[in-house]
């Protein structure tokens, strides 16, 4: 059963008190219509339960503004949810169109810094976020006393001679849950072996972020990417008030998986008495990158469950790790985003 304001509730309960289901929760189909992000479609969701999240369909369906109960989840950037076109795809442009937001898709051939080698050139990051969706759908569907609705659609990165690679993305949620579940698969449409390379950028920001804030997850072992890093790995899972000239600090989780597959941390915040969860599964995406980031203004966090590391398909390669896709090969992953309300 649904379980909202409180109570819990069958599905002829609900259906008698409303008109439409969309009066408690459900996804409404818009756009924007200002500056940059004119004309960019999104998707706004609600369960019912005191989440509600958008999903920015022409940027990878990236998951942009999120909130529970009126507290902002997101970090959000001053770039915005930028179209598609205003892409720039040399060295670190990518952050001039990021937008920040819950869930920053990046891929799907590098990931981290930018690369060119006999697979081409890709930029901070990849692709993934600046290719628009097509095939959209929105849909739900009662079973027995549980109704659960989604957004799908899909994303095509595509060269000639090159990668074909399409990726189809189901992110849904249950009515009366404070989470939201993203599924994906990519598939190799080419007709060659190509790098696959996939994180998911949870960006985490005040006041969910604070000061008070701690990681928490289950004993495992931690790694800095750099000498910057390092000076931080004593306090990788505490935070300090923002401050100017912050150098980003980057950590490599390892997280064991529960006995359901799936690894979480958490962004604990013991002055709200509100945390906000990911959960991924560890079998596909083996590594979690955490970035720091306690600038003034750059106020964030990032959880990154990941198939590979953050340094760019060049050293991913030097070092062992980077991952091919077969032709016709399909993969799929698994990232969910929720909040633990304790109060």
């Amino acid at each position: 059963m649904a379980k909202l304001f409180g109570r819990e509730w069958t599905r002829a309960q609900l259906l008698s008190m409303v008109g439409d289901l969309s009066q408690i929760g459900g996804v409404r189909l818009s756009e924007l219509s200002d500056g940059s992000e004119r004309g960019v479609r999104i998707a706004d969701c609600r369960t019912g339960g005191g989440l509600s999240f958008t999903v920015v369909l022409d940027r990878g369906m990236d998951i942009g503004a999120a909130e529970y109960r009126g507290i902002p989840l997101a970090w959000i950037s001053g770039g915005g949810f930028a179209r598609p076109e205003f892409h720039e795809r040399t060295d670190r442009d990518w952050t001039r169109t990021w937008g920040g937001g819950l869930v920053t898709g990046c891929g799907l051939t590098n990931v981290g810094a930018a690369v060119e080698d006999e697979f081409g050139c890709d930029g901070l990051h990849g692709r993934l976020s600046h290719l628009p969706a097509r095939d959209v759908s929105v849909d739900g569907e009662w079973k027995g006393d549980e109704y659960r609705f989604w957004v799908k659609g899909r994303m095509r990165q595509y060269r000639v001679f090159g990668e074909n690679l399409e990726m189809t993305r189901v992110v849904s949620a249950r009515l009366g849950d404070s989470a939201f579940t993203i599924d994906d698969t990519v598939e190799n449409r080419g007709d060659a072996a190509v790098p696959l390379m996939l994180l998911y950028h949870v960006n985490i920001g005040f006041p969910i972020l604070s000061p008070e804030s701690e990681i928490v997850a289950a004993p495992h072992e931690v790694v800095p990417r750099d000498e910057e890093a390092a000076k931080g790995l004593a306090d990788w899972m505490r935070f300090q008030e923002p401050q100017a000239g912050f150098a980003e600090q980057v950590f490599r989780h390892d997280i064991p998986a529960g006995s359901d597959g799936m690894a979480e941390a958490t962004l604990r915040n013991p002055w709200l008495g509100v945390d906000l969860r990911v959960r991924f599964r560890k079998a596909e995406l083996p590594f979690m990158a955490e970035w720091k980031m306690m600038g003034k203004g750059t106020y964030v966090v990032g959880f990154e469950p990941a198939n590979s590391f953050v340094s760019g398909r060049v050293k991913e390669r030097e070092a062992g790790h980077l991952q091919m896709i077969e032709l016709g090969e399909k993969r799929s992953f698994r990232v969910e985003v929720g909040v633990v309300d304790r109060r």
